[in-house]
């Protein structure tokens, strides 16, 4: 289904070709109707609808100013112009703009109809041939030969003499080109949610079938194309004496190719646009600062076309000496508080993006967040040292990454990850000294002086942290797990010995018997002596 808008100033007209019309049956979804050029392109911008139903004659902005604006930000979008008898003149100006069509008013609905059938088939017959995978896979077998790219890959890269170029030229049959030139560069972003099944043979036949849409756009002007040695697609534009007009049209074709790739083949590029050169000699110039336009991919995201002109238009604001969220983050990791975490992540995204700083530099703060997170791993995951290499293994992917977004997504997984595994570790430690902590108890249980504080020194940690962290793991306090071990060892002295009960309160820790008896019988409802005399019972039944 193909989006569609209706433009008029008169609401009779948009009311009937929306009401008389049933748009979807011709394969339409209609999406909005405007009474005026403007309101149009607002929409447009928004929406990228594939056709334009337009009158010319509208206030603020006519159907002609329009069409100019879509045929140069969105060339891929068809327009059909509605136009009275005495305006035959515009719509011969509407032909020149590459108008799809026109028709006089008034406009009957068999009209329409039939004009919409015949532009859906146009857009169908599109589709399946950029759709067509046994043309797609005959093309790749009739590629340009590896020794043509390399030749064309090596006089954009490094450059060539004049006399050189001239004599490959002729060997490889390539027509001259004339000044000025210029250099784009295509970059697959990724393939997306895409399935690849088979991913090296899919990826390739991806691949092609993006440079086949780019040839498709490109090869009618005067161009020549080819892929690099690190998958990016190429072309040197040559043939126009004006600059801006250059830059325009290039910014156009470049604009056909992004759309074109993400509609058919549903996975996104960056395009990068280099400056213009007077002669041939010079197009490593315009080849590199086409790199340096797609660089700023990193801070600007994925899916677009990016003009060098643009981004040196664009004022930098340079990094702060004293950023230091890397440090900051080290921090909220070894707390463990997560959301302090998240927030550092996107407020030092934030700023790197803000401040248009170099690639370079913004690699050197994501190094600098990668050592401090290293060194927090190293620090604080020491019980197992192969999770503690994994982690640390892991964070060397951040080179891997396009985008300052994939960037952010990637470093609060991980910093997730690390947080978890620190939690982790910090419960193994503490389960640990709490263990070592019980069996300190029932070793020395019948040392009257022991005390919470030699306890805690014994296992090297803090009364306060302790005394919390002993009752979560026991469910009780020190002075009652301690009570209870003496209580149950003078219940088995009672039970398996004759000594008296003095002897037996000072085997289990009690100097003061009176006060052994009173703490027995709290705990087990009877006296020394009646317990005693219970199992004796029990022991002669």
């Amino acid at each position: 289904m193909f989006k569609a808008i209706i433009v008029d100033d008169e609401a009779v007209v948009r009311n009937g070709l929306k009401n008389t019309i049933q748009w979807q049956e011709h394969g339409f979804d209609l999406i909005g109707d405007y009474a005026n050029g403007r309101e149009a392109w607002e929409a447009i911008e928004q929406h990228r609808p594939e056709l334009v139903i337009s009158d010319i004659s509208m206030p603020f902005m006519d159907g002609l100013e329009l069409a100019g604006l879509i045929s140069a930000q969105y060339p891929y979008i068809k327009i059909i112009i509605l136009t009275g008898f005495d305006e035959f003149e515009y719509a011969q100006q509407a032909i020149r703009l590459k108008v799809s069509d026109f028709i006089l008013k008034p406009i009957t609905a068999h009209e329409i109809r039939t004009l919409l059938n015949r532009v859906r088939e146009e857009m169908e017959e599109e589709t399946e041939r950029r759709e067509d995978l046994s043309r797609l896979t005959s093309q790749l077998n009739q590629s340009l030969p590896l020794l043509k790219e390399r030749f064309l890959e090596r006089l954009v890269a490094v450059g060539l003499g004049r006399a050189e170029i001239a004599e490959r030229f002729a060997y490889f049959g390539i027509p001259p080109i004339s000044p000025l030139y210029l250099v784009l560069v295509v970059d697959i972003d990724d393939f997306g949610d895409r399935e690849l099944l088979s991913y090296e043979h899919d990826a390739e036949f991806l691949r092609f079938a993006a440079f086949d849409i780019f040839k498709e756009t490109l090869e009618q002007d005067s161009s020549l194309l080819f892929r690099t040695r690190e998958e990016r697609l190429v072309a040197i534009i040559s043939g126009q004496d004006n600059e801006s007009l250059l830059y325009e049209q290039v910014f156009s074709l470049a604009e056909q190719v992004r759309y074109h790739i993400e509609k058919y083949l549903k996975f996104t590029v960056t395009i990068g646009i280099g400056h213009t050169c007077a002669n041939v000699e010079q197009l490593p110039l315009s080849y590199k600062s086409a790199l340096s336009a797609l660089d700023y991919r990193f801070l600007l995201g994925k899916n677009r076309v990016l003009s060098i002109l643009d981004m040196e238009g664009k004022s930098t604001i340079p990094l702060p000496s004293n950023l230091d969220w890397d440090r900051k983050l080290a921090s909220a990791v070894k707390t463990g508080s997560i959301q302090d975490a998240y927030q550092l992540i996107e407020n030092g995204v934030a700023e790197l993006k803000s401040s248009l700083a170099p690639i370079e530099g913004c690699f050197l703060q994501m190094q600098k967040v990668v050592l401090s997170l290293m060194n927090s791993i190293q620090e604080l995951i020491v019980h197992d040292q192969d999770a503690s290499f994994e982690r640390q293994m892991k964070l060397m992917d951040v080179y891997k990454f396009k985008t300052l977004d994939e960037i952010e997504i990637w470093l609060k997984e991980v910093v997730r990850s690390v947080i978890s595994t620190i939690a982790d570790n910090r419960n193994h430690l503490t389960s640990m000294q709490i263990h070592r902590a019980v069996e300190y108890i029932d070793t020395n249980y019948a040392n009257e002086k022991m005390s919470l504080q030699d306890l805690c020194r014994y296992v090297l940690m803090s009364t306060s942290y302790f005394s919390l962290v002993f009752k979560q793991h026991t469910g009780v306090t020190f002075i009652e797990y301690l009570t209870g071990v003496r209580i149950g060892k003078a219940k088995e002295l009672l039970h398996n010995t004759t000594h008296k009960f003095y002897e037996i309160a000072e085997q289990v820790g009690y100097k003061d018997p009176n006060y052994f008896s009173i703490l027995f019988k709290k705990h087990t409802g009877m006296t020394p002596k009646d317990y005693r005399e219970q199992q004796i019972k029990l022991s002669g039944a």
